[in-house]
């Protein structure tokens, strides 16, 4: 799909959404200067481009008692595409897995894992483990989280 060409007004749409998702019409139009059907209508056509894929509603981790992230490094002698499909499916059938990366480097995938204690970490892993031959899994557990879910660094052509 070709790369949509996105003016200022379409930039600022697209910060103001990430920052908040839940913007009236109105009040989205207020913020990018744009008049409510301009603006509805530039927010449409990002839509039918493609790169709008979706609203999401951000949580807080702890008021759910959710205190474990870990990222999870797994390397493999395998490659085939059938064992990487087996092994996308497993994985993403997890749901303490919010992200899942294929990498380069000294590992092959990056998962981030977001659970309730150690106890659950444990359990997580051992269903990971339990019917994927894997040559190494390391753990890199967060003490702290800094910043998390930052918006994309949206920025016009040419800068």
């Amino acid at each position: 799909m070709p790369r949509p060409k996105l003016d200022h007004f379409d930039l600022r749409i697209l910060r103001a959404l990430q920052r908040d998702s839940s913007l009236s019409q109105r009040e989205l139009a207020e913020k990018v200067g744009l008049s409510q059907n301009a603006c509805w209508r530039r927010l449409q056509m990002i839509k039918e481009s493609g790169v709008i894929e979706g609203y999401s509603l951000r949580l807080n981790r702890a008021a759910l008692d959710l205190d474990v992230v870990v990222f999870v490094m797994v390397r493999t002698r395998k490659h085939s595409k059938a064992w990487l499909e087996t092994f996308r499916l497993h994985v993403q059938s997890m749901p303490e897995v919010i992200d899942f990366y294929r990498i380069g480097g000294d590992y092959d995938y990056m998962l981030k894992i977001v659970t309730h204690d150690l106890a659950s970490y444990d359990r997580f892993y051992q269903r990971l483990i339990e019917k994927i031959e894997l040559e190494t899994v390391t753990s890199y557990f967060a003490m702290e989280a800094i910043e998390e879910q930052r918006p994309f660094p949206i920025r016009e052509a040419g800068q």
